[in-house]
């Protein structure tokens, strides 16, 4: 008797598919913390331990959801972050940020609308508090984040590492945030002004916003303090 090898690693690999199609989905409107096991295998139609099996833990999980876009995003930054910094003279910030949209843009290859799927992910890890997935991020990839922090600090090396720590932060939020409503966007677009625009017209039309952002004059705690009541009695 021959066991069919192939057909139970294609069922194996079909199990696991369908268990991060439905925990990808699951996770992005829900967030990691509101979504239970039981919701992701009611969902992809496996029985619970599957879930156990394959991963793990609902932890690994969520990890395991993420690897699927990090392992082809990650790669091709590293590649141009290092090309970055082989340049003689310190690269712009726009020239810094326009490296991240192919990359992205390459995401969709990998599930439809990934690269929305994989921001909104991201900031799924921030808004829920996920502690093991800064350790992920630091243990995996660690090396090109560096990357790219020195390649910011030396297109504002007038940004104190504080200072740079909140804008990056910022500058995250405001990527989940346009990606995750990028179609509404792009429909308020068209009906507003006009204007068809697609994924990628959205990622180019938010790096000058970025980049203006990231390297805006750096103001002091006591002039914002004296800022933001002048600004509210305008307000008024």
């Amino acid at each position: 008797m021959r066991l069919n090898i192939g057909g139970v690693m294609s069922v194996k690999h079909s199990t696991q598919n369908k268990i991060l199609d439905a925990a990808q989905t699951l996770f992005a409107e829900t967030g990691f913390t509101d979504t239970s096991l039981r919701q992701i295998t009611s969902m992809a139609e496996v029985n619970l331990a599957s879930v156990n099996y394959h991963f793990g833990s609902k932890k690994e999980l969520i990890q395991a959801v993420l690897q699927r876009y990090l392992v082809v995003l990650m790669p091709r930054l590293d590649q141009e972050f290092t090309r970055l910094l082989a340049v003689q003279q310190p690269n712009s910030l726009s020239q810094v940020l326009s490296v991240f949209v192919k990359p992205l843009l390459e995401l969709n290859k990998v599930h439809q609308n990934g690269a929305r799927i994989f921001l909104q992910l991201l900031g799924r890890g921030y808004t829920d508090v996920q502690g093991h997935l800064r350790w992920f991020f630091n243990h995996h990839y660690g090396r090109v984040l560096d990357k790219l922090v020195l390649l910011v600090q030396q297109a504002c090396p007038d940004l104190p590492p504080s200072e740079l720590f909140w804008r990056l932060h910022f500058s995250l939020g405001t990527v989940v945030f346009t990606m995750a409503s990028n179609e509404a966007l792009a429909e308020i677009a068209e009906a507003d002004f006009n204007e068809k625009v697609d994924i990628e017209g959205v990622i180019l039309r938010l790096l000058p916003y970025l980049s203006a952002a990231i390297a805006a004059p750096v103001a002091t705690v006591t002039q914002l303090s004296h800022t933001a009541p002048a600004m509210a009695s305008e307000g008024r």
